[in-house]
């Protein structure tokens, strides 16, 4: 039998997990208040929940510097975080505040209320050609696609197709930076960093809109 005691006892016990989260969470952000503060966080990340999966979300001091899905690198999210180390600090934090206006913008993006992203980012992933097609794909409208061979020709190398193809499969901002709008000549979706799935769901609901 079960006394008033024995209760409020259990009410404390069940009550504890969520004392620990809440601790965490407070210890978190003192961590994350200090590293800013003496300049130690050089990438700030979070993950997002949306209807193409859940994306990791880097930023550095500069911009959005990474869009993830958790397919990618054989590795899932894990492995691109390694990688940021590797490439750009070792100093990754996760960071949600730092992500804030991200976050809003994507989210409104698959509600279908935003249909050009207005965000810093830092393209410093990508060189030479790479870079050349990442920044023409951001000039594709909403709801608009271009062929490989016409980003090709748009970046002045009309016979650099499949580099372009090799450019968008290494895109470091998918989705931001909207890769998803270059198709084969035929129409075809082509292939896709996020998979064949995520590109129809993200062509469907720009032509839907």
């Amino acid at each position: 039998m079960m006394t008033a005691s024995d209760a409020e006892a259990g009410d404390l016990f069940e009550a504890l997990p969520l004392r620990d989260d809440m601790a965490h969470g407070r210890l978190h952000a003192r961590l994350v208040a200090g590293a800013q503060r003496e300049g130690v966080l050089d990438v700030a990340y979070r993950t997002l929940r949306t209807p193409v999966g859940t994306l990791l979300l880097a930023a550095t001091e500069q911009g959005l510097v990474r869009v993830a899905y958790d397919s990618e690198d054989h590795g899932g999210h894990a492995a691109v975080l390694a990688d940021l180390a590797e490439r750009i600090s070792p100093r990754v934090l996760e960071a949600p505040e730092r992500l804030a206006q991200v976050t809003k913008q994507i989210e409104e993006y698959f509600e279908g209320r935003r249909v050009r992203f207005d965000l810093a980012l830092d393209l410093r992933l990508s060189k030479g050609f790479r870079r050349e097609v990442i920044t023409h794909l951001s000039g594709i409208a909403y709801g608009h696609t271009e062929s490989y061979a016409q980003v090709a020709a748009a970046t002045g190398s009309p016979r650099a197709v499949r580099a372009v193809g090799t450019a968008c499969a290494t895109n470091p901002l998918p989705v931001v930076v909207p890769c998803h709008r270059v198709v084969r000549s035929d129409g075809s979706a082509g292939g896709y960093v996020g998979g064949a799935a995520a590109k129809h769901t993200l062509l469907s609901l720009e032509t839907a809109a």
